[in-house]
């Protein structure tokens, strides 16, 4: 049975000669320069929100007691947390070391953001955590610390 969306014989010939070169070409996209972007763009972003936080913490306290309102945690206990993963772990990603570990602490504090905080920003939110997913499946690439340390743990296969 024929649907009347499908595309005639002599349309779809020449159309996929015009598109495949243009697919093959971005198929061919550096995998190592998209794995050197999103973590130096996920690292400025919790890096930045980490340094804010440490340069005025009486304002990120008092944020942390009437605003972000995480459970559980006391407002000084969370703030700490908050800033030393923000800070340490996103110097890890930037650089590439530890790389894969390090997106765990920040995935997490995603996840908490997301949850109790600002739940209607879920786009940023998304964006941050599809980044740092990203980066613990495929690696910190070519271009990072672990890369040179891979030998070390691995031998020289690899793994």
């Amino acid at each position: 049975m024929s649907s009347s969306l499908e595309m005639p014989g002599s349309l779809r010939q020449p159309l996929a000669h015009l598109v495949q070169p243009i697919l093959d070409l971005l198929g061919r996209f550096p995998l190592a320069l998209l794995q050197l972007i999103f973590r130096f763009s996920t690292a400025s972003v919790f890096f930045m929100s980490g340094h804010s936080k440490i340069l005025s913490w009486q304002t990120t306290i008092l944020l942390f007691a009437n605003e972000y309102r995480v459970p559980v945690l006391s407002p000084e206990v969370a703030a700490t947390i908050s800033a030393t993963f923000e800070l340490g772990c996103s110097t890890l990603i930037f650089f590439g070391l530890f790389t894969r570990l390090a997106t765990l602490p920040l995935l997490g504090m995603v996840a908490v953001i997301q949850t109790f905080v600002y739940p209607e920003n879920w786009v940023e939110h998304l964006t941050w955590a599809a980044m740092l997913v990203f980066i613990l499946t495929r690696g910190p690439g070519p271009i990072s610390i672990d890369r040179l340390l891979k030998p070390l743990f691995f031998g020289r296969e690899g793994r």
